[in-house]
């Protein structure tokens, strides 16, 4: 009879718990066995019920689940082991059911064996056997599923994941465009009808099943494995493109020692007379911009001039993606770790530059100026389409990162409350972002603008009345710029004129670069478990992969890691070196293009797929009682209601509201015009829009194909067997009793008295046990 003592020591932290489990295990075996074989008369009789042992210990290390091993642990014969070891978590593995020993054909076999023969196998085996610390618990598919070391690690990995660079150069900017204090409304409407719903089925979700992103969705149905994929390529392609920046910011960094800053004036020109002059083209510009678009991106006219080689931003680009693999070749395991500081860090740059803004001349302005509410634009569509698009990938959301950090956690873990924890922490970082950001550019804008009055007031001195400057404070706040601009222009212009601006400017692109490298982590993470989870290596010998015996145990967990670290070392390598077509002087319009079309429309209709795949296909109610399982309490109503109508509805009118607004207003890209010092709008090639709806498609159009070619009989993914879960044991702690639906529930979501519910079209789920087969086990 499991309880909560039971449940919550079986899912301890592996380190402590199982390290001395596993050393107890190994010192009492050794000892027993070689204790009984004193007397080598007496080593036929030993031999078979040692044999039982052996497998004792294997049961404490995987799962077993086939009926012939849970009923054969309760034989006679084996009664003095009377030993019920239900797995730990982790121990999800199911692979080994196929092979599980048969214990009368060991015993059988046993009784022929020659008795000094057998001593000497058993002793052999004994001595041979691996140390204590390389025993491991086995995935449901014969592979070690990576955990969590604790709790505070997972939710600053999830924090650090959907906390990123948009939260710093992406909110500010629509606040401050689109009403002020005013877009508040929008944006949290949209957080609570689309962003924490979606967040929370992702966590409740993956925690459930157990499995990354593909195994999940092949899981609700083998018709829905497409969404997995899709979800993989949407975050390889964004990993592509989404290193670059941290490239960029590395770039900054290791100038960023330099005195003075290389961007704090305009470079100095040799003529053909031996005279020096600064650069015309940065005398039109700025220091900050040329610096920006000159020196670092080496911009060319437009994006079919790629001009010369940026070798600068490929040796970045190359280092930056060698960190990425440093930090994610072992898994969660060391990433998890790493996470102590990059999901910190930036966090302690904000509070320092929070405290030097506000005493800043002009922070004041700057603040009000992104919080005054201008309630008309709340009537503009644009805005409450920017807002739900903000919220969307601000939290992440259809990556596939949620539900893989969501599988290592325990099962009776409580999704619900790290869902609303980490959804506004995520948003209140955007606010307390904005105020930083703003203090900051409401000093540069003052600055500004008392330069304008003072060269005003000059010009009037001198009887000067035509081509006055026109000086206005709200023009100068209003001039801020979104994303690299405001990163890599603006904020650097205002950094400048900070006393010791070094320092400064390490802190603020220190922070950049670990908010870029922790998300980083969570997107290719999701592509890592599924590539694991999609199993391409099916022909491999099946004592690799199962583990039939003891050694084989310890030798297909050995292999997996070593396959999961080709997996992460040939998914860096390979980005990096897709990743070099961003070196070149067209490599900033390179990365606008796919910024712009390669995750935006896909990551929208992966979510909508998301969610009618629960409503319809899984089953809210379903749905509801394995939340229910996992946390001890049933999501509401209101959950049920977003999942099922409000968030799908919502994603598609954001989704039709983009499609719109493309086709009518076009899309078009900033190109550098060095003969103007400034940048110009100029409309994409047709070559570039081919290319933005290849990465449209070739993302979204897995999710149709893998469903028609399983309708004809081809699988492009393989089935699998459900992972181990304690849905006994669960109920049993939480006292969970069969959900009687309450007549609302019944009207808005169809539910039925027989268990049934209307609108949701069949299943494949998971297979259920009983109660009874759950206590064999």
């Amino acid at each position: 009879m499991a309880n909560t003592a039971q449940l919550l020591r079986r899912q301890s932290s592996r380190d402590i718990v199982l390290k001395t489990q596993r050393s107890i295990d190994q010192h009492e075996l050794r000892v027993s066995l070689f204790l009984n074989y004193a007397d080598l008369s007496a080593c036929a009789v030993v031999l078979p019920y040692s044999l039982i042992y052996l497998k004792e210990l294997r049961g404490r290390l995987v799962s077993e689940h086939s009926t012939s091993s849970s009923t054969g642990s309760h034989r006679p014969g084996s009664h003095h082991h009377g030993l019920h070891h239900t797995p730990m978590y982790g121990a999800t593995n199911q692979a080994f059911m196929s092979d599980a020993f048969d214990e009368s054909s060991e015993l059988e076999e046993a009784k022929e064996v020659d008795t000094t023969k057998a001593v000497a196998d058993l002793v052999a085996a004994i001595e041979s056997a691996p140390p204590a610390d390389d025993l491991v618990e086995g995935d449901k598919e014969g592979d070690e599923r990576e955990s969590w070391d604790s709790k505070i690690m997972f939710l600053l990995a999830t924090i650090g994941y959907a906390v990123g660079l948009g939260n710093v150069w992406r909110f500010p900017y629509l606040a401050q465009k689109n009403g002020g204090g005013a877009f508040l409304v929008p944006y949290f409407i949209m957080l609570c009808i689309q962003g924490i719903p979606i967040f929370y089925l992702e966590l409740a979700i993956g925690q459930r099943l157990r499995k990354g992103a593909i195994g999940v969705w092949s899981q609700v149905s083998p018709y829905l494995g497409g969404i997995g994929i899709s979800s993989a390529v949407v975050s390889y392609v964004v990993a592509l493109y989404y290193n670059t920046i941290i490239a960029w910011c590395l770039i900054y960094l290791l100038h960023s020692f330099e005195s003075p800053l290389p961007w704090a004036d305009c470079p100095t020109r040799l003529y053909a007379n031996y005279t020096y002059d600064h650069e015309p083209e940065c005398v039109m510009a700025s220091p900050t911009q040329f610096y920006w678009y000159r020196t670092t991106l080496q911009c060319s006219e437009n994006v079919d001039e790629p001009e010369t080689f940026n070798y600068h931003m490929a040796i970045a680009l190359i280092v930056s993606w060698f960190l990425v693999y440093i930090c994610m070749v072992q898994g969660i395991t060391s990433s998890g770790k790493i996470v102590y500081m990059t999901a910190i860090f930036p966090y302690v740059v904000l509070i320092i530059f929070f405290f030097r803004g506000i005493t800043l001349k002009g922070a004041a302005d700057g603040v009000a100026h992104l919080f005054t509410p201008r309630w008309e634009t709340l009537l503009d569509p644009v805005v409450w389409l920017e807002a739900g698009t903000q919220i969307f990938f601000s939290l992440g959301l259809a990556f596939g990162g949620l539900i893989a950090f969501s599988s290592y956690n325990p099962a009776n873990n409580n999704c619900y409350r790290d869902a609303i924890l980490v959804s506004f922490t995520n948003c209140g970082t955007s606010m307390f972002a904005g105020v930083v950001v703003f203090s900051v550019i409401g000093f540069k804008a003052t600055a500004t603008y008392e330069r304008c009055i003072a060269e005003r007031d000059h010009l009037i001195k001198q009887n000067a009345t035509t081509h006055l400057p026109l000086c206005n404070l709200e023009k100068e706040l209003a001039n801020s710029a979104s994303g690299t601009g405001l990163a890599f222009i603006i904020f650097t212009e205002a950094i400048n004129q900070f006393p010791g601006a070094q320092l400064w400017a390490v802190l603020f692109f220190l922070m950049l670069f670990t908010l870029g490298i922790d998300s980083q982590f969570g997107t290719l993470e999701g592509v890592v478990t599924s590539l694991v989870d999609m199993k391409l290596f099916p022909n491999l010998p099946k004592e690799w992969i199962v583990g039939v015996s003891y050694a084989a145990i310890i030798f297909s967990y050995k292999y997996f890691m070593k396959i999961s670290s080709l997996f992460r070392k040939g998914l860096c390598l390979t980005c990096c070196m897709i990743s070099m077509c961003f070196a070149n002087g067209a490599g900033s319009y390179i990365f606008q293009l796919m910024d712009s079309f390669a995750g935006n429309f896909p990551l929208l209709i992966i979510a909508l797929c998301e969610c009618i795949s629960i409503s319809y296909i899984y089953g809210i109610r379903r749905f509801s009682d394995d939340i229910e399982m996992m946390t001890g309490s049933r999501p509401g109503v209101y959950w049920m209601f977003c999942w099922k109508y409000l968030s799908p509805c919502a994603m598609f009118t954001i989704l039709t509201a983009s499609f719109y607004q493309l086709m009518t207003e076009g899309s078009s890209y900033p190109a550098w015009i060095a003969s103007k010092g400034m940048t110009e709008k100029m409309e994409w090639p047709h070559w570039c829009i081919v290319i933005a709806f290849i990465l449209i498609f070739s993302s979204i159009l897995w999710i149709p194909i893998v469903a028609i070619f399983r309708l004809f009989g081809i699988k492009i993914i393989e089935d699998s067997d459900a992972a181990w879960f304690p849905e006994a044991e669960l109920k049993e702690v939480h006292g969970i009793v069969p959900h009687e639906p309450t007549e609302l529930e019944r009207t808005l979501f169809c539910f039925n008295m027989d268990g049934t519910e209307g609108m949701c079209c069949p299943t494949y789920g998971l297979p259920e046990k009983s109660l009874q087969e759950e206590d064999d086990e």
